[in-house]
């Protein structure tokens, strides 16, 4: 029977991700000859040949495809025993470390409050960043805009839809219809907008007006939230804001979009197996307790300077 070495297969599925044994090494923190030798170890181990060389950069054969494709289902199975080894163990309790970006930092962080029981770990990444970060077991919990999540059907991942975050418009306090009774998305087609020059926020505004029939002026472009609100504030334009990423500012309005409210979807992403984890059960729970009140009805525009509920 041959030796399935779960070490090195983890350092076989590296390559195949990341494409070149200089940056499997990087990833994994080894220099590229002791990735080399690992692999050659593998082969031998195995009985098969699982690296072919192309030029200056190696590609795996069918053969390493097919080790990997069976490796899948064995590492979804460890993770599946640590998961019922640390609910054993700890119960509910235990530690998960999140991957999330800017904006959804403050619902992570707030759960350390609300289940002291969990050591929540955060650590800031946009979304390449995070699901590397996931598939190299140093986050257990990766969190992204649904556009830039890894694909359903990647075998390394679980995806799980957490919340549809809405959008609210960011006024200038002065702007004529920054008390309006009804604001509509496309009440708002003729004025400057503020978003990034390209990216998913880019996408995420563009479409959001299109799909109220018309295509935003992009009068400035901006990619922070600080920047942003201070442009509207100074009466630049206006923009869009995901509500877990507004905050108070004065000299500006936000307001609910009640007909045509737009939002963006954000999903969470765990090792396959991992998701029977309870510790990251409660996070996710918890996550999705979290945006209940912020995706329900709206409620009156709120003053100038306040941020939504």
């Amino acid at each position: 029977m041959a030796d399935w070495d779960i070490r090195k297969l983890r350092i076989l599925r590296t390559l195949r991700e990341r494409g070149t044994v200089t940056a499997t090494a990087e990833a994994l923190r080894m220099t590229p000859s002791a990735v080399s030798q690992q692999l050659t170890n593998l082969s031998r181990q195995l009985g098969v040949e699982l690296l072919q060389a192309q030029g200056r950069r190696v590609r795996l054969t069918d053969a390493a495809r097919l080790v990997l494709r069976h490796a899948e289902a064995v590492f979804e199975q460890l993770e599946r025993a640590d998961a019922e080894l640390a609910a054993h163990v700890h119960g509910d309790a235990g530690e998960v470390r999140v991957g999330a970006f800017s904006t959804a930092v403050p619902a992570v962080t707030a759960l350390r409050v609300t289940h002291p029981g969990i050591a929540v770990r955060v650590r800031e990444a946009e979304a390449q960043e995070a699901y590397e970060l996931l598939a190299a077991g140093e986050v257990d919990l990766a969190l992204s805009l649904a556009a830039q999540a890894p694909s359903a059907v990647d075998p390394r991942f679980t995806r799980v839809p957490l919340l549809a975050d809405p959008l609210d418009v960011a006024l200038p306090g002065d702007h004529p219809l920054a008390r309006a009774d009804g604001l509509r998305l496309a009440d708002l087609a003729a004025e400057p907008w503020i978003y990034g020059g390209s990216g998913p926020w880019s996408d995420i505004t563009r479409g959001a007006c299109e799909t109220a029939g018309f295509r935003p002026h992009q009068g400035h472009a901006a990619t922070g939230w600080t920047a942003i609100l201070a442009m509207v504030e100074a009466g630049m334009g206006v923009a869009l804001v995901p509500r877990m990423a507004a905050v108070p500012r004065d000299g500006v309005v936000m307001r609910e979009l009640r007909a045509d409210r737009p939002v963006r979807h954000v999903v969470g992403a765990v090792r396959k197996g991992a998701e029977e984890s309870a510790a990251v059960g409660r996070v996710l729970d918890a996550l999705r307790t979290a945006a209940t009140p912020a995706s329900a009805g709206p409620g009156p525009a709120p003053r100038a300077g306040q941020a939504p509920a």
